[in-house]
């Protein structure tokens, strides 16, 4: 017996019985639709972390105060321990570093912006050495970045964001003119190309000043960070060691002891965010687990039922010849058949469901073509699964006993 008669028959059987069918195979419809939209989530949300929160710049690792910490009483007494990086951290760095390309130092607070009659809330005023604008990933459309001798002067200039330009200068090229600076008047120099934003938080809203200006006005009691560029990916791990072992060696750390600062890359940044979504495609996991069960369970049922209602069937099938292993075949491909049905249901759903979400909100959406085939597989191995007791149950059928039976 070949497989195009029990897929036919199992096909026929869901297209005669429409609400019976959505029914059996609303479990089946709900995991692979939950499933491929969950990894949708998690690849599309990977790919944006990647794209834009770990974007650090090409090669490059930050010296903060303090490591990713994800425990409360780590970072208390982190607290303690860890003092700020001051100004003379980063120019011992800047001076005695023999293997990065370059190494620079920003520090930043939020404020707020103005110019004539419009103003814009919450904009990241940040102070930066000149080298920042060849290390960011911020780059000027307009206009320039802060230059050495605007950080040497404590020059009033600043480079702002595009949505700051837009904003604040909205039918006006913003380059020349005069902005206020939580009151105080700065020069624009340039206007940085657009970033986009950061699950719906604009990344656009920032004002960039030499940091000898911000430090005057501001201070630096939070302390700053120290951006060190390495020569290429290969360079990553030995400028990194560098800069810890004169980082310790200032802080006159021993051997045992651990570091009272921290060093961030952008692969730390994406190790955290696969950490948090590993726990939560494991949590995922145990309820698309329920599903299946569920739907495993009720597709048993119904094909047990079908034994019933197609016993004489069995019988007369037996009686013509048909093998135990044909008749099993015939029930396991219907079982299996049915439940990829209800896979490729619950995939066009969770197609549906991820662009809809694209479309309408700021939560990135990508749904890979392995998790598709993955679901599908899954999905029929389930109906393998729980069709083995029906289909070993009319396989085990005498033909007599079978032919003589009546519902």
């Amino acid at each position: 017996m070949t497989l195009r008669e029990p897929v036919g028959m199992a096909l026929d059987t869901l297209r005669a019985h429409k609400m019976r069918s959505f029914l059996t195979l609303l479990g089946i419809i709900l995991s692979v639709c939950t499933l491929i939209v969950v990894i949708s989530l998690i690849s599309g949300v990977n790919k944006y972390i990647a794209n834009r929160v770990a974007r650090l710049g090409s090669n490059v690792f930050v010296v903060l105060r303090f490591p990713i910490i994800t425990e409360a009483d780590a970072y208390v007494k982190a607290l303690r321990r860890n003092k700020i990086i001051t100004w003379d951290d980063y120019e011992a760095l800047s001076d005695n570093l023999k293997t990065p390309l370059r190494v620079g130092a920003d520090v930043g607070t939020v404020g707020r912006v103005r110019a004539g009659t419009q103003s814009i809330q919450d904009t990241n005023i940040r102070g930066v050495t000149s080298n920042m604008g060849e290390i960011d990933i911020e780059e000027p459309a307009d206009g320039r970045y802060i230059s050495e001798a605007d950080d040497e002067h404590r020059a009033p200039v600043t480079m702002i964001g595009s949505e700051v330009a837009t904003t604040l200068f909205a039918d006006v090229d913003p380059v020349g003119r005069e902005v206020l600076i939580d009151g105080r008047p700065f020069e624009v120099v340039g206007v940085a190309k657009p970033i986009g934003s950061v699950l719906g938080q604009s990344q656009d809203n920032f004002a960039y000043i030499p940091i000898h200006a911000f430090m005057n006005i501001y201070g630096a009691r939070d302390g700053i960070a120290i951006v060190i560029q390495a020569h290429g990916a290969d360079w990553m791990e030995r400028t990194q060691d560098e800069a810890r072992v004169l980082m310790r060696a200032r802080r006159h750390l021993h051997p045992q002891d651990e570091d009272n600062f921290g060093i961030i890359d952008s692969a730390t940044l994406m190790d955290l965010w696969k950490q948090l979504t590993g726990v939560i495609a494991m949590a995922m996991v145990g309820i698309v687990s329920v599903f299946l069960v569920i739907g495993g369970v009720v597709i048993m049922n119904v094909m047990l039922a079908a034994v019933t209602e197609r016993t004489r069937e069995i019988g007369i099938r037996k009686a013509m010849g048909a093998r135990r292993k044909d008749i099993m075949l015939q029930f396991l491909t219907e079982s299996a058949v049915t439940a990829a049905v209800g896979g490729v249901i619950g995939v066009i759903i969770a197609y549906a469901i991820a662009g809809l979400v694209d479309a309408t909100t700021s939560v990135p959406m990508s749904v890979p073509i392995t998790a598709v085939i993955i679901a599908e597989l899954i999905s029929a191995a389930v109906g393998m699964f729980f069709g083995v007791y029906p289909a070993q149950k009319a396989a085990r059928l005498e033909p007599i006993e079978a032919l003589r039976f009546e519902i």
